[in-house]
Order: structure tokens, then C-alpha cells, then sequence
């Protein structure tokens, strides 16, 4: 083999990810909120980036109306006490005592916003309560601190010994005066220990429900009633009976405090609104500010400076800056593009319900709109179209389908909703199988297999037939 050098020209494409590319890209599977972050930050570190006001505000400035006072004298001296007089609020508006004078304003107490407590918090205030020493209080505080979000102790009580430096008899009594706290349930160990404890408290005590909980809770969470039965020697409608007060109870008896976080709010990146019988897209811009240049140094840009680096700061800000107001201008017409292209795809959901959905594709909208198949995937992520019919993500409308009778597809949104109605309509001593509701389908026209059904079932997180049965 001949190894030599040798220069030659030839022409090549290749795709250079660009300053400004990479910014679209970004910008493009960013969501309203997180667009309108990246908008503050950027106007905080680039100086020419100024926020354009609306022509609304400029109308606003107005002469005032001249007054039906007559003019003062200039060199009349200005009475304070007139004025403070004249600014006084209408005593009429507000209500009066006895001896009219206006009552200083009191909130009430629907008017308050409440804080929700904690668990800990809520345990901490029910041991205060209660006649402890100091040394039984900070014990079982101690575990009060390390119940998880479900009300549970996780941790063996060997290992908490050995943190806090209390013997483990100590922190069994304890533990004890944690379980007697609110609400029922709360400090035990283990899901067997809480439902016991809770069924220990209750005013009909019940010794088989207790028993079924010792031996034979996973048979009871199937729905195994006769095993049951034939096991302990009871009558299978008793053991049910039993079961369902079992099932009365609180397996999680933390939940009662929620999780603990703050509410998040979904603001819709598109708007979809019905106008004759068409579906017309809007883009959710409200809470974008228009951006705009500021003048003054584009005005110093244009007059040149005599700092040679001034100069080449203010360029470098100022092409960012437009590079940005592109990216945003691209981002938001490519997200109506896709967006109406889904709205035209999917007309028969938003008349008829998500039983007309259609299976779609990213590949079938980046087909129709001429764009690439990763820029639909972008344009989708993280954002939500508010429609008629409620509150959705873009992703949810592309889905994988099945194909039917005439040619006609049905996507694994609308099969779900068949076999959530079929199992809803069932009768509960005698659930549908899967193989039954795969018949019922193609009695629809929709060609299905079992283990296709058994799949739709499982992601409904709906148990099988024998653990339906009632």
C-alpha cells in the first residue's frame, strides 16, 4: 500500500451547529415559563435588551382635565389641613358605630389564607400535650422525625438507638406513644402493623378481619375469598364482609398531610378556540414581553466611539440581542405551524371526544409542515395546548394505533376508553377476561389480540379478572 500526501479541492455539506442554531434549538423546547425565565435573565446580563412597551401606555399620559377650583394665588400660602380635609375618605362608604365614628378595618378570618401543617408538625403539637419528661418527648420526637411521607418508620430501631444513644426498650415505649398520636396508623413499621392497629381501634372490633390481616392479607389483596374461607373455617360471605372492612381502612396514613409542595399552575403554551365551525390556533403570549433594541446604543454604535472595546462590546451585545429576538419570532411560528397541523390532523376529537382520536406520528406532522423530525419532537416537549375539550400536552395527541374495519384506524387512547367502559359495565361476580374484551373489541371493528388488551389493561392499572372478581 502507497501512502503519499497531496492537496486536492472538493466540495462537501456539512451541518455546523451554530451560536445561533443552537439558540433556536433551545428556545424551541422551552416551555412559556421557561422561556419567560431565560427572557429575565437574559435582560439582566445583556444591556441593550430593552422590554417594548405598548402604544396602550403611551395613551395613557393625558392632560389632565382642569379643575373647577378656582386658581390660587401664588403667593397664597398652601393649607395643609384643607388639603388632608378634602383627600379624607367618604365616611358614608364605611360603616359606623354607635357614636359614627369609623371602626378601624379587621380582616376575617375567611379572608386569611391558611397554612397547611406538616406531619411532623401536627405530631409535635400532639406530644406536647400530653404529660411527657423531657427525656420520653425528645425520644419520641426523635421518631416522629424519621416517619416517612406515608406515616411510616423505615429505619430499624437498632439503628436509632445507636444515633440518638437511647436503648432500644426505651425507643419500643417510645414508638408506642408516637402510635397512639393522629392520625391512626401513624408510626408503625410495616403495612400489617398499621391496619392492625387501626382495626384495634374501631368500636366493632372484628377478630376475623384481624386474622386475615395476620395470615392472609396478599390472598385478601386478590380477592381469594373462598381460599380464605376454606382455610379458617368461615363462611366466604363473612370472609368477604371482612375483607371490605379491611379495605375501609388507611394504608397510608401520612397521605393525610399531602405531600407538602406547592401547588404548580399549567400555563398553555397554545390556545385552540372553535369560530364557525373552524378550530383556530393562538399562541399564549401573554405573559412573553416584547423585546426591542434600545436606541440610545445602537445610536452610540452608529456615531462610533473612540474605545475601540466599547465599540466591540456594544456589537457583540447587540447581535445576541437580535439573535434572540429571532429565536423567539422562529420558535413561536414554528409552534403554531405544528400545533394547527394537529388541530387540522385531529378535528374529529375536538367535535366528537377522545374516542375519535387518530394514531399520528412525528414523522407525519414534520412531513406536512417540511420540517425535520426532531424539530416536532421540540416543538412538543414540555408544553400544553388548551383546547374545548380541557387541558392537554401536545404529546398526548401523537399515539400509536391499531387498524380496524374499512381502513379505519383508532389510536391506544380511544381503545382504553373502550376497555375502561367494558370493565365499568361488567358484572362483579363475573369480570370480563382479557380474551373476552379483546372479542367485544373486534366486535367494534377494532383488530386486537389479548396480550395487546392484557398491555392497554395494565397501563389503566386495572388488576386482572380474578382480582375484580366481587
Amino acid at each position: 500500500m502507497k501512502l503519499d500526501y497531496n492537496l486536492k479541492l472538493e466540495q462537501s455539506q456539512k451541518l455546523i451547529i451554530t451560536p445561533e442554531l443552537k439558540l433556536a434549538i433551545t428556545l424551541l423546547q422551552y416551555s412559556s415559563m421557561e422561556l419567560q425565565d431565560h427572557i429575565q435573565e437574559e435582560l439582566l446580563n445583556n444591556p441593550v435588551l430593552e422590554i417594548q412597551e405598548s402604544r396602550e401606555n403611551e395613551k395613557e399620559e393625558q392632560v389632565p382635565e382642569q379643575s373647577e377650583a378656582p386658581e390660587r394665588d401664588q403667593n397664597e400660602e398652601f393649607s395643609w389641613e384643607e388639603y388632608f380635609k378634602e383627600m379624607d375618605l367618604d365616611k358614608r362608604s364605611y360603616p359606623t358605630g354607635a357614636a359614627g365614628i369609623i371602626p378601624d378595618y379587621q380582616p376575617t378570618v375567611e379572608n386569611c389564607a391558611g397554612s397547611c401543617r406538616t406531619m411532623l408538625e401536627d405530631l409535635l403539637e400532639q406530644l406536647r400535650l400530653q404529660r411527657l419528661s423531657p427525656r420520653q418527648y425528645n425520644a419520641a420526637a426523635f421518631l416522629a422525625g424519621n416517619l416517612d411521607h406515608n406515616g411510616y418508620l423505615q429505619e430499624e430501631l437498632q439503628d436509632l438507638s445507636l444515633a440518638i444513644g437511647i436503648e432500644v426498650d426505651e425507643l419500643e415505649e417510645a414508638l408506642s406513644l408516637v402510635q397512639k398520636l393522629e392520625p391512626t396508623g401513624i408510626g408503625c413499621r410495616n403495612l400489617q402493623e398499621c391496619l392492625l392497629l387501626q382495626l384495634e381501634k374501631l368500636e366493632l372490633r372484628s377478630d376475623l378481619a384481624e386474622e386475615i390481616v395476620k395470615k392472609f392479607l396478599p390472598a385478601a389483596a386478590d380477592g381469594r375469598f373462598r381460599y380464605i374461607a376454606a382455610r379458617l373455617g368461615y363462611e366466604e360471605n363473612k370472609v368477604e364482609e371482612a375483607v371490605k372492612l379491611i379495605r375501609t381502612l388507611n394504608p397510608k396514613p401520612g397521605s393525610v398531610y399531602g405531600t407538602g409542595e406547592e401547588t404548580r399552575y399549567i400555563v398553555p403554551d397554545v390556545i385552540v378556540e372553535k369560530v364557525d365551525e373552524q378550530y383556530v390556533v393562538v399562541g399564549n403570549e401573554s405573559g412573553i414581553p416584547q423585546l426591542t433594541i434600545s436606541p440610545f446604543y445602537q445610536q452610540m454604535l452608529r456615531t462610533g466611539s473612540n474605545d475601540d472595546q466599547l465599540s466591540s462590546f456594544i456589537k457583540n451585545k447587540i447581535e445576541k440581542a437580535y439573535w434572540l429576538i429571532r429565536s423567539i419570532e422562529q420558535r413561536r411560528l414554528t409552534l403554531f405551524r405544528v400545533s394547527q397541523q394537529i388541530v387540522d390532523i385531529q378535528k374529529d376529537f375536538f367535535d366528537y371526544g377522545i374516542k375519535r382520536l387518530k394514531p399520528l406520528t412525528l414523522k407525519e406532522v414534520a412531513a406536512n409542515i417540511g420540517v425535520h423530525e426532531s424539530t416536532v419532537s421540540r416543538a412538543t416537549s414540555n408544553k400544553y395546548i388548551q383546547t374545548p375539550r380541557g387541558l392537554f400536552p401536545l404529546k398526548f395527541f401523537f399515539s400509536s394505533g391499531l387498524s380496524g374495519a374499512g381502513g379505519k384506524d383508532f389510536s391506544s387512547h380511544s381503545i382504553k376508553i373502550y376497555i375502561r367502559e367494558m370493565i365499568e359495565a361488567e358484572k362483579p361476580d363475573k369480570p370480563l377476561s382479557d380474551q373476552s374484551l379483546a372479542e367485544m373489541l373486534q366486535k367494534e371493528g377494532i383488530d386486537i389480540s389479548r396480550r395487546t388488551v392484557a398491555k392497554y389493561r395494565e397501563e389503566l392499572s386495572i388488576p386482572a379478572s380474578y382480582k375484580r372478581r366481587k
